[in-house]
């Protein structure tokens, strides 16, 4: 990819949790439309770092950037008017609502009414409210899962509530969505429409990926961070990281070869 301003980027970020180091002088950038993925072994600090851009754990040390301006005290409720959308491992989708609703939510911050106002019956206009289904809707559509619109997550497969879930995050219109784990749980033909899926948002929104299923990684990421025990240990592209002995040595193997 051409070289361009990074739409969101970390600088030496460090975490701890009392004695453990989880995080140590973590850096990494991510351009307008890549997709960014980190890999790692388990215990590397991959999730660790991915709670540390959501906002859920702030850092010790180092600093965050958003379109080159400095983040502080960034907090999961900020994201969305940030431009950043995620999903988690699993689906977190609420049982409660039906799958068009849960996606209504992702896509609040589009609609002055708001989709709560609209459940308390605080109605302000409803053209807005309209508007909001139809913007989730077509969503829902994007991804095929239209026909589940009026179901409740808890009774579809689990396939279907993880393509809900991105539906919910893709419906705000994000600049960065955030994915932890999209393929897990997840067969051959899920995951390789996943894969097909994540290269397609490339001209609309930047993406980064902690994921462990390498064949999805090496398959959609322009740009792999590489963590073990909580330091990067390479970084570039697919190929660059495939090879590097660092790489091979803390988690591909020499079966990667």
């Amino acid at each position: 990819m051409a070289a361009t301003e990074p739409l969101f980027r970390v600088d030496g970020i460090g975490v701890r949790f009392g004695g453990l180091v989880a995080l140590d002088e973590v850096s990494l950038s991510v351009a307008p439309g890549e997709v960014h993925g980190v890999i790692g072994p388990n215990g590397a600090g991959k999730t660790t770092l991915f709670n540390v851009c959501c906002g859920f754990v702030r850092p010790d040390t180092g600093s965050l950037a958003w379109h080159g301006e400095p983040v502080h005290n960034l907090a999961p409720h900020r994201l969305a008017r940030m431009g950043i959308a995620r999903t988690l491992q699993g689906v977190g989708l609420f049982r409660g609502l039906t799958v068009l609703e849960n996606v209504m939510v992702g896509a609040d911050r589009h609609h002055r009414a708001g989709f709560f106002s609209a459940l308390l019956a605080l109605r302000r206009s409803d053209a807005d409210e309209r508007a909001l289904r139809t913007r989730s809707g077509a969503v829902l559509a994007e991804l095929g899962v239209e026909t589940y619109a009026d179901r409740l997550p808890g009774s579809l497969p689990y396939p279907v509530q993880k393509r809900v879930a991105l539906a919910r995050a893709l419906v705000a219109g994000p600049e960065m969505l955030l994915l932890d784990e999209p393929a897990s749980g997840l067969g051959a033909d899920d995951m390789a429409e996943l894969g097909e899926r994540i290269r397609s948002l490339r001209d609309r929104t930047a993406v980064v990926l902690v994921e462990h299923h390498m064949d999805l990684v090496m398959s959609v990421c322009d740009t792999i961070t590489v963590l073990d025990f909580g330091r990067v240990v390479a970084a570039g592209t697919p190929d660059q990281v495939r090879d590097d002995p660092a790489v091979i040595d803390a988690y591909l193997g020499e079966e990667a070869r």
